[in-house]
Parts: C-alpha cells; structure tokens; sequence
C-alpha cells in the first residue's frame, strides 16, 4: 500500500462479520451489521504535545483493535474497503 497515515491516525481493515447467530442461523448480507473489529494496516508516527514532542501511538500494525461502530472514514486503496480514523477512536487492543 502506498498510504501513510499522518500524526495520530491508522489505517484500519474490517475483520470479516458472523454469518451466522450462536444458535447456528444464518445472517444474509442485508440485515448484517459492519464487524466493529479490525486489523491496523497502517499508523502515524504520533501526535505532538504542546512542546512539540511527538507522542508516539499505543498501536502497531498489526494490532487487533476494537473501535466505535460509527468511527472512522471509509476509504477504498488498492480495491480493498479500509478505514481511516484518529487513535482516539480506538478503544482497545484485543489480545
């Protein structure tokens, strides 16, 4: 990919959502909500306090993460769905 995220953002794609319930009933595509889930692709070199320093992210590429259901702006790079959001955003790393 030959996107770099600038200061406190990441680059984020979606982790696939269930097809079916725990009961085993299978979910069709229309009535699936977006998986609130995803893989870093992506991330900022950090942002900066008020004396300039930068502030490096609490999140690697790589990182499982979990994140808001209305978070981020959904972009399309090289054919894939992904989204771009602030650290912030992000409310925790799944381990």
């Amino acid at each position: 990919m030959k996107f770099r995220p600038l200061h406190d953002r990441v680059v984020v794609e979606r982790l696939e959502a269930e097809e079916k319930t725990a009961s085993g009933i299978i979910i069709p595509d229309s009535a699936q909500e977006k998986p609130m889930q995803g893989k870093i692709v992506a991330a900022g070199s950090g942002a900066r306090d008020e004396t300039g320093k930068i502030q490096p992210l609490d999140v690697k590429e790589g990182d499982v993460v979990l994140f808001g259901k209305w978070s981020g702006t959904e972009v399309k790079l090289d054919g894939k769905d992904l989204l771009i959001m602030k650290e912030s955003d992000i409310m925790g790393i799944m381990g």
